[in-house]
């Protein structure tokens, strides 16, 4: 099952297909104010599946700001609601960046690729 929902074709992307049981999230383009919306929404009616594990792909986005990282933290809150699991994988150095001077990658799990991920 994959479906694809997007903001503005310019700033983001999202794909979300099923993966060895899993539920992957690709997020192609920059994670803003203005496409975190719409990130947020697909991250929502994914939780709701109360997927084992979730995996988002950040191998393409460049970029996020701090309404992207409030999406992901409310994601994590969802997903673990769930009872499932949240790994971020293939993030760009500047996203890992963000992540690692706000302390959250001791929050977070994050994997090099969707399939180190997927074997979590």
């Amino acid at each position: 099952m994959s479906s694809r929902s997007s903001a503005d074709p310019q700033d983001l992307r999202i794909e979300t297909r099923s993966e060895g049981g899993a539920v992957v999230v690709m997020a192609r383009g920059e994670v803003t104010v203005f496409s975190s919306p719409a990130l947020r929404e697909a991250l929502r009616k994914v939780a709701e599946r109360r997927p084992a594990l979730v995996v988002l792909d950040l191998a393409e986005t460049p970029y996020l700001d701090s309404s992207g990282v409030a999406t992901f933290v409310e994601a994590l809150q969802m997903i673990q609601r769930g009872k499932g699991k949240l790994v971020l994988a293939g993030m760009t150095p500047r996203v890992r960046g963000v992540f690692e001077i706000a302390r959250l990658d001791t929050i977070f799990t994050v994997a090099e690729s969707v399939a180190e991920a997927l074997q979590t």
